[in-house]
């Protein structure tokens, strides 16, 4: 049996689907599992062998269309469900399903704060549009696939990370789903450990800017240590008597996504806004600080059977703002991220002595 899963975008999302895709491989007798997707995510899918071939939005529709009709299908599991892939199933004229998107229960609770979502993980909605194939949860979470060349070696790394560190994911796609950065700042200091930034080319100013202000705490005594002069950025004094020091390493931009993924799984711990490093450290089963701005776990989207903690300012009359995101708060206050407590409660060392 030939069954084509649809995911055009984006990282997170793609990794959500990773157990559809094994669930459907391990449990349809002789199914052949193609994935169609936009070329950007060829490094998730690809290395993925639960997939046997991949297809890639390049030019029009109708090409793809083209491509996708001599591989002649049996079903099509639809998990963007969108008017792009409602078009390209009416096209294939073949089976399909589709997952609920729930864009109702989210426009209420957007717009009214009414909260009808289902307490239901969208992986569980994800296998709800496969349940036809007679696919159930295997219970195994998440997967994701790093290729042997691209796992990075940590003697490669600064030697004071060679012996463990926190992966911090300090991007995502818009502004209101990230801390401002002396809030960032703020949460490195109560690590009181080496951090690894992690994030794409984007991330890298903002991740220099983190760097440079523990790099000037480094060089002033602690007495003196919970302001650096001439900065807005405070540090709390827990951080500034510490025998363990928060160090920095800004890997944003320098690595590669898979070669990031291979630096979140060797983290003993990883601190993620809501994007896709936080699911890709939920498929290394990475305990997870979980930080939610504009948007809320009741979407569906919190880490995916692994350990974590949710940071968040609860009760805030004005969130979620918005299912995705803004370049800017709304009501300019800003305060689902800059009103977040951060209680992390660590164990005084990276290996829980």
């Amino acid at each position: 049996m030939k069954i084509l899963i649809l995911r055009f975008s984006s990282i997170g999302d793609i990794v959500l689907t990773t157990p559809v895709i094994r669930a459907v491989k391990q449990q349809v007798s002789g199914a052949l599992v193609h994935y169609c997707t936009k070329p950007a995510y060829r490094s998730i899918i690809e290395p993925n062998p639960y997939v046997d071939k991949v297809h890639y939005l390049t030019g029009s529709l109708n090409e793809l269309v083209a491509e996708l009709r001599a591989e002649q299908f049996d079903f099509v599991v639809d998990l963007h469900h969108n008017l792009r892939t409602s078009l390209l199933k009416a096209q294939l004229g073949v089976k399909s399903a589709s997952f609920n998107k729930l864009n109702w229960r989210k426009w209420l609770l957007v717009q009214f704060k009414m909260n009808t979502m289902p307490r239901v993980h969208i992986v569980d909605r994800y296998l709800g549009a496969a349940a036809q194939l007679g696919v159930k949860n295997d219970g195994k979470g998440l997967d994701y696939f790093i290729p042997e060349a691209e796992e990075v070696d940590l003697t490669t790394l600064p030697a004071p990370f060679q012996r463990g560190y926190v992966a911090f994911a300090i991007g995502a796609q818009h502004a209101t789903k990230r801390l401002p950065v002396e809030r960032i700042i703020e949460l490195c200091g109560l690590l009181r450990r080496p951090v690894v930034l992690l994030g794409g080319p984007e991330d890298e100013s903002t991740g220099h800017v983190i760097e440079l202000a523990f790099d000037k705490q480094a060089a002033i005594s602690p007495p003196a240590a919970q302001r650096i002069p001439d900065s807005p950025y405070y540090f709390p004094k827990q951080h500034a008597s510490s025998n363990q020091p928060t160090v920095i390493f800004n890997a944003c931009g320098r690595f590669s996504l898979n070669q990031s993924a291979s630096l979140v799984r060797q983290a003993q711990l990883v601190v993620s806004h809501d994007t896709g490093l936080m699911h890709i450290a939920a498929a290394f089963r990475k305990e997870i600080f979980s930080v939610w701005g504009n948007t809320v776990p009741e979407f569906g989207m919190y880490p995916y059977r692994t350990e974590f903690r949710i940071l968040e300012v609860q009760n805030l009359p004005c969130r979620p703002c918005s299912k995705i995101g803004y370049e800017k708060c709304p009501q300019g206050h800003f305060r689902c991220m800059r009103d977040i407590k951060f209680n992390l409660d660590l164990p005084q060392t990276l290996d829980g002595r």
